[in-house]
């Protein structure tokens, strides 16, 4: 696969329907790699007629793990060398959960190389607009047990964690999910790079204040059952971005199963349509 270059940091990313007029790039979350976007997900927004290319953040996936502390404003910064590096002057950008975040960051720091932002399961960094319930909680503060010492507990581990932030309305099979934590596993593990994005998510602060400043089309997209980052975070995302438009979605957690691929699709193509419009 191509790779992008910001620096020392070298992105592995991958196009889908190259030949479409407009782009779509779509950014991870937390420790999540690129394939959290599926190809079946990605062909669904070439059949709307976009290119879309997703790519594993820094220090997650096949991207170079640093071993430095970096910020917000760096990811951002590696979305945009993806964008040079597939010849794309200007995209439609969509973000969950921390991708979500550096989207916004994308958004308010290259606001000339965006034409709509989808910020979908995220928050704006405000204190009182990141609330998790306790089990969810435990996902992120709870280290999972050692792959190299009882690599069947890990998976149990994960597969449960899944479960644990996962749609309630659109679950995943025992056999779905089985395969995705051992697929992502084979492919990448970096625990520590889960640290150093969790520092960086931490050090960008309140976005709220800047987020205002925003003239762009905006869909927020949320789950009303999200349990990792609950809907006051969707919610202040949207009331901080004029004209924003929110979707909470019932039944939807902190995940992307196949049962919402259409509701995700259709956020981001909303966004861009009035991006289209509005030129």
């Amino acid at each position: 696969m191509p790779r992008a270059k910001n620096g020392d940091v070298e992105i592995e990313y991958q196009s889908f329907g190259d030949g479409q007029p407009e782009t779509i790039l779509m950014v991870n979350g937390l420790g999540s790699q690129m394939t959290r976007w599926p190809e079946a997900f990605c062909e669904k927004l070439v059949a709307k007629g976009y290119r879309a290319i997703r790519f594993d953040n820094r220090d997650t996936g096949l991207s170079t793990w640093p071993e430095s502390a970096y910020t917000l404003a760096d990811m951002a910064r590696d979305g945009i060398a993806v964008l040079d590096a597939a010849g794309v002057k200007k995209a439609h950008i969509a973000g969950v959960s921390m991708g979500g975040m550096i989207v916004q960051r994308m958004a308010l720091d290259h606001r000339e190389r965006v034409l709509s932002m989808t910020s979908i399961m995220s928050t704006t960094g405000a204190p009182e607009a990141f609330k998790s319930t306790p089990e969810a909680a435990a996902v992120l503060n709870v280290p999972p047990p050692d792959p190299k010492a009882d690599f069947e507990a890990f998976v149990k581990n994960r597969m449960a964690n899944a479960v644990t932030i996962g749609s309630p309305a659109y679950p995943w099979t025992d056999e779905e999910n089985r395969a995705r934590v051992i697929a992502e596993h084979q492919r990448a593990f970096n625990p520590k790079g889960v640290v150093r994005q969790r520092n960086a998510v931490g050090a960008d602060g309140d976005r709220t204040e800047a987020l205002k400043r925003l003239k762009l089309p905006v869909v927020v997209l949320h789950g009303a059952d999200d349990p990792l980052l609950m809907k006051v975070g969707g919610e202040a995302t949207a009331a901080a971005i004029p004209g924003a438009e929110l979707r909470i979605i019932p039944g939807m957690g902190h995940d992307l199963p196949p049962g919402l691929y259409d509701t995700f699709v259709d956020a981001i193509t909303a966004a861009a349509s009035r991006a289209k419009a509005n030129a």
